[in-house]
């Protein structure tokens, strides 16, 4: 349904996040993957959302002459967690205090995606709120020696082991929390397609 819709639009995904790639595949839509190394800073007074629209963005100038059928797609997911963002870990300790820090509590997802064509800018944000179960150091020191979770912000990925014993619960989009909700984003590249 999609696919017929954006027929005349060439969708680029700037992002090398396997996770993102494969619900635009889900989706069944045609794009292409262009990424821009781009150094993730931020104004230190930034706080939740405020972080992940900003970077967004900013991955989204990198690419200055977009066509006029082109819509770019690019993201950024923090956890944020006790007024912090939680981004990637640097190191297997790293990854350990911060799911210590998580265990028994509750942190938001955020995730920001921005289009960008050749004559706008727009930018939609999700929220998700996650519920963690106490985690013991054994489990987390499992689960980060098993899945190495390097790439993930908040050193987790829901749709892995961790997401299966250590989530008590979710509100709000589960897509999110793995990188991208698919349900805006999918209406928003059906509001590009119906406007011109």
């Amino acid at each position: 349904m999609l696919r017929e819709k954006l027929l005349d639009k060439r969708i680029i995904l700037a992002s090398g996040s396997p996770r993102r790639q494969q619900f635009l595949r889900e989706l069944d839509i045609d794009f292409t993957i262009q990424i821009k190394e781009v150094e993730e800073i931020y104004p230190n007074d930034l706080q939740a959302s405020e972080i992940t629209i900003f970077l967004a963005e900013l991955k989204a100038n990198a690419f200055d002459l977009l066509e006029e059928n082109e819509i770019l797609i690019t993201s950024d997911t923090i956890v944020w967690h006790e007024n912090k963002a939680l981004g990637k870990p640097k190191d297997a300790q790293d990854a350990f205090e911060m799911l210590q820090s998580l265990s028994g509590k509750t942190h938001e997802v955020i995730t920001s995606v921005c289009f960008k064509t050749k004559n706008s800018l727009e930018t939609i944000t999700e929220t998700t709120k996650v519920t963690f179960n106490s985690l013991s150091d054994e489990a987390i020191r499992y689960y980060i020696e098993t899945y190495k979770p390097f790439d993930k912000a908040g050193s987790y990925g829901i749709q892995e082991w961790i997401g299966l014993v250590g989530i008590a619960k979710i509100e709000g989009s589960y897509t999110n929390v793995v990188g991208l909700p698919v349900d805006k984003v999918c209406k928003k590249l059906i509001h590009y397609a119906e406007i011109n």
